[in-house]
């Protein structure tokens, strides 16, 4: 893990957008409050730090991160304090990240993808899931590894705890020298980018779009709906 920062290509996401499942109603903790110090009374009243998972991912990000007093503050502060016990591919289970794609079409096959890793644990036929669209600019740098580091990009699940290092690192090293995430290639769309930003208040204009169905089977065709 001979990893320097300063040896990778920079650059700076156009808009992104993320899709997130519309069970998981957003609750607006994060908008109405105007200092962090506010924030711990309504962290009480969401139960929030009744979670011991999420409490330890409060504790783990800066305050001088947190985004509050905004419209969808709670939502991007959402995708840093809820996730997987497991993590995500650039982002250990100690503290999440906000992922988005440069396209929709890639941020759907992405879910889809999720969808059918569950099917896979569940034994089920198939599962229907609406998604809400969110789409968001992003401030800073981000180290571009979209050709290279391939063990970065395998699809099998059992390999995410070196990316996740590599994540760790970036996060780490990066804030401080204007870095805020990594750019890398869908494994589930090759030849499309996604993105992973570790600085919430990097994460701007956040704005919910259209709801999407996604109906997906363990094998074969993935059946998309745009409801609005």
């Amino acid at each position: 893990m001979n990893w320097k920062l300063e040896s990778y290509a920079k650059c700076r996401p156009p808009s992104t957008c993320r899709i997130i499942p519309s069970r998981f109603p957003p609750v607006a903790a994060f908008e109405t409050v105007s200092s962090p110090e506010d924030l711990e009374a309504v962290f009480e009243l969401e139960g929030w730090t009744n979670d011991r998972m999420v409490a330890a991912r409060i504790a783990r990000l800066d305050q001088g991160l947190w985004v509050y007093g905004s419209p969808n503050a709670s939502i991007v502060m959402s995708s840093f304090l809820h996730g997987s016990p497991q993590g995500m591919r650039f982002t250990g289970p100690e503290l999440g990240a906000w992922y988005a794609s440069t396209e929709l079409m890639t941020a759907v096959l992405e879910a889809a993808n999720g969808i059918r890793k569950e099917l896979s644990l569940s034994g089920l036929p198939g599962k229907r899931e609406t998604y809400r669209e969110y789409i968001a600019n992003m401030d800073g740098e981000f180290v571009d590894i979209f050709d290279i580091h391939p063990e970065f990009h395998d699809p099998d699940d059992s390999t995410y705890p070196e990316p996740q290092k590599f994540g760790s690192y970036v996060r780490t090293n990066g804030i401080g020298n204007g870095v805020i995430g990594i750019r890398y290639q869908s494994v589930t769309r090759p030849g499309h980018d996604n993105w992973v930003c570790c600085v919430p208040q990097a994460i701007l204009d956040v704005t919910q779009a259209r709801y999407i169905d996604i109906d997906a089977r363990p094998t074969g065709k993935v059946v998309i709906h745009s409801l609005t």
